[in-house]
């Protein structure tokens, strides 16, 4: 085996463009600061799109996502609709939990089909100062699945502003309101999350 002397830096024999890593400090140095600099930036864009908890509207039964929208557990939002019979406004509440979603209660002021009576015995049913009613369950539900109402003008109210379940999708359609987990990249896939 030959041997092959390093002479200023540089090398004769077949390695001859061959640079020994300890003849080159500057470019040594600058490839390592290179390398913490994508790291950190790595681990910044990381952290910025981390994944957590995101409330999703699913179209049923194509199971595709319609809506998306990052929360926090404990937040709560709010499902706005006008009762088909009665034609009076009904706001459920809903929480974000870890496991799912909790319903709240619900605000009404007149009873109608389907609305809570308080002969159950399951939640307290009480008169509010206005005249209005509001009814406190806090039952834990893994998902609600609702139909899009043609006169009910279902919307979800969050702290700065809502959305149309009916610009989600045609009424009559079925979607399935969960919380899901969004994961690191989601930002770039198709019915992505907001970041």
């Amino acid at each position: 085996m030959k041997r092959f002397r390093w002479v200023a830096g540089r090398s004769f024999g077949p390695c001859a463009r061959f640079r020994h890593p300890a003849s080159l400090p500057a470019e040594g140095a600058r490839w390592s600061r290179l390398f913490l600099f994508a790291a950190a930036l790595a681990a910044a864009l990381a952290a910025a799109c981390a994944g957590g908890p995101v409330l999703e509207l699913i179209l049923q039964p194509e199971g595709s996502r319609v809506f998306c929208r990052r929360v926090q557990a404990g937040e709560e939002v709010v499902l706005a609709y006008v009762h088909s019979v009665n034609r009076r406004p009904v706001h459920d509440t809903l929480r974000i939990e870890e496991g799912g979603l909790v319903i709240v209660g619900s605000r009404f002021d007149a009873f109608g089909a389907g609305m809570p009576d308080g002969s159950t015995g399951e939640g307290t049913l009480r008169v509010l100062a206005g005249g209005g009613l509001e009814w406190t369950v806090n039952r834990p539900v893994g998902e609600v699945t609702l139909r899009v109402g043609r006169v009910a003008d279902h919307r979800l109210l969050f702290r700065e502003g809502g959305v149309s379940l009916a610009s989600l999708a045609p009424p009559g359609s079925a979607l399935t309101m969960r919380v899901g987990r969004s994961g690191p990249f989601d930002f770039l896939a198709k019915g992505r999350c907001p970041p």
